[in-house]
């Protein structure tokens, strides 16, 4: 096991975005109505946030124009008000508009999203913390990390609505995906006591495999890359269920194989990677 170092995602959204242009470009009018697994949203609704988000991005970073708030939000649950709200609104005002001027709009959209990105001082501090994993501040990596798994896994849900190949779930794409993923893990663990040196890994099998534990030490929880030797638990979840997991989709967790103590390992089954 090693502590895990940062993850640059920066040079993935250009690659990304051709993926989701291509395949929207692609699917009959009527999947455009299909339901995906983000309850009450359906493809155009998918598409429509994804949209929505570029935009306030852009706004933001290039323009530092900010939404209108009449508080800062402060707690987990004012920040998750505050996140429903402004994803409600995109996708009430993306439903005037048509399955082609949205597909046109992100591609226009995401390349703007990706000159801002790419030309972000990685370490600098970012106007927004990743609160998901804990932190009060962020730097830069760490929430343009937090950006990528936002379209990789609404991508992945317009893919898994319409029956699209899953190329997302390949190394190239996943692995980044689950090295900013897993850093919500001691975030989640926070009120779990535990003796120092307590390890909990989490398996991920499949197109895209690897592991990562979390290790207690005198104070807190910490995530490394690696599986270790003996854990007190541990979780084996293929790399298809691990997304759905992470980002709040149903799957069928009599797949989901624990080994050891199922009372530490019940955390990790809870943990999630996003703002809800």
């Amino acid at each position: 096991m090693e502590p895990l170092a940062p993850c640059y995602t920066q040079h993935l959204f250009r690659p990304l975005l051709a993926e989701l242009v291509s395949l929207l470009r692609a699917i009959p009018d009527e999947d455009w109505q299909r339901q995906t697994v983000a309850p009450g949203w359906r493809v155009r609704d998918v598409a429509a946030h994804l949209l929505d988000v570029k935009l306030r991005k852009v706004a933001v970073y290039r323009d530092r124009h900010f939404p209108h708030v009449d508080k800062p939000p402060v707690t987990a649950a004012e920040i998750a008000q505050l996140v429903n709200g402004l994803n409600a609104g995109g996708v009430q005002f993306g439903a005037r508009l048509s399955p082609r001027l949205i597909v046109d709009l992100l591609e226009i959209a995401g390349g703007w999203v990706a000159d801002v990105i790419e030309h972000l001082a990685p370490h600098e501090r970012a106007v927004f913390s990743v609160s998901w994993a804990g932190e009060s501040e962020s730097e830069n990596w760490m929430d343009t990390g937090r950006e990528y798994t936002e379209h990789w896994h609404h991508q992945m849900q317009i893919r898994d609505a319409v029956g699209a190949p899953k190329i997302l779930l390949q190394p190239e794409w996943m692995t980044p995906l689950l090295d900013i993923s897993v850093r919500a893990l001691p975030h989640t663990y926070r009120a779990v006591d535990a003796p120092i040196g307590t390890t909990v890994t989490l398996n991920v099998t499949g197109a895209t495999a690897g592991s990562w534990s979390l290790v207690r030490d005198a104070a807190t929880w910490r995530i490394n890359a690696g599986a270790g030797t003996n854990p007190q638990a541990s979780v084996d979840i293929a790399a298809d269920d691990a997304w759905r997991l992470l980002y709040n989709a149903p799957f069928d967790r009599s797949r989901v194989v624990v080994t050891g103590d199922s009372t530490l390992a019940a955390p990790l089954m809870r943990a999630r990677s996003v703002v809800l």
